[in-house]
């Protein structure tokens, strides 16, 4: 498996590629003082991209970069690269098998299968997933594809930078949540020389933050609110690569900080995130990201996979 990270070329061809069946996602912007922060705040919605996430990116390009194998494909998903996958799977007419923690909700696994994936739950996180992935897919004829530490999927997943570049050029900062860092490095190096990425995780699950603290990927325990979309065990080898280079500090919120963050969501934007997707959100709410005055921020709402609504 190649972890080298993905260049410019690559994701502009990822675009060109992905472009007719992906949703080119809204934004929503909103004044300052509704944050009470001195900047215009620009939310990306990305959660209203096919399955309710990003992901849907990173798998489609995965799976249009190559001929595939007859006996299809195959992922550990906490939910959403799952569920990308068995549509992107769908798309291009391809059987897909998926491999679900225990730790995530039922209402992700389901949202899998109704795409047509062949699901199985194993006990555990993320990790526990991977690794009983792997073990199925030994030595049959199957395309695995990494939910964020290969090249075509952090390519897939950088189209979000391209597009941003454009509907928002004068962005001072984007902030992200980060899991595995296949969304975190795609946007940075679709922004490299212009709008700096922000990275932010939640103390339950530090993966990026452990890592740039001991110079090195490293596995971390994680859980928490947001486990089931930002809970990998080690940050991705490419996500470290391009997060290091970068030099930007990693953000960190509490379950408490996202939790308000996806009420506030809904109960003033209508917007339905769930808790991963609202992490970005909540270093602006909590003043962990503090904008300069007259800046523009634009806040990535990575996923909407949710069966919840937040508490009031």
């Amino acid at each position: 498996m190649s972890t080298r990270a993905p260049g410019l070329a690559e994701l502009q061809a990822a675009a060109v590629r992905t472009g007719r069946h992906l949703r080119r996602t809204p934004l929503l912007e909103l004044h300052g003082g509704e944050l009470d922060v001195p900047a215009r705040v620009v939310l990306k919605l990305e959660s209203l991209q096919h399955t309710g996430s990003f992901k849907a990116r990173g798998a489609l390009n995965a799976l249009l970069s190559r001929e595939l194998p007859a006996g299809g494909v195959v992922a550990a998903s906490g939910g959403n690269h799952g569920a990308a996958l068995a549509w992107a799977a769908a798309e291009v007419g391809a059987a897909a098998t998926v491999f679900v923690p225990s730790t995530s909700p039922p209402a992700k696994a389901a949202r899998v299968a109704s795409y047509g994936a062949d699901v199985r739950i194993v006990e555990g996180y993320y990790a526990e997933a991977l690794d009983a992935a792997r073990a199925w897919a030994a030595g049959q004829d199957v395309f695995a594809v990494h939910a964020y530490d290969v090249p075509d999927v952090v390519a897939g997943q950088g189209t979000l930078g391209l597009e941003l570049r454009e509907q928002v050029p004068e962005a001072d900062a984007i902030l992200v949540a980060v899991g595995g860092g296949g969304l975190v490095a795609g946007l940075t190096i679709a922004c490299a020389g212009g709008s700096p990425v922000v990275p932010v995780e939640t103390t339950g699950c530090p993966t990026l933050h452990s890592a740039l603290a001991v110079g090195a990927p490293v596995d971390v325990e994680v859980g928490g609110l947001a486990a089931d979309s930002l809970g990998a065990r080690r940050i991705g080898s490419i996500a470290y690569d391009v997060m290091a280079a970068a030099e930007q500090p990693v953000l960190l919120v509490s379950d408490e900080d996202v939790e308000d963050a996806r009420a506030w969501l809904w109960s003033r934007c209508r917007v339905l995130a769930e808790p991963g997707g609202a992490a970005a959100l909540a270093a602006l709410r909590t003043g962990a990201y503090r904008p300069e005055p007259g800046s523009v921020v634009v806040v990535v709402v990575c996923g909407g996979n949710t069966d919840t609504l937040p508490a009031p």
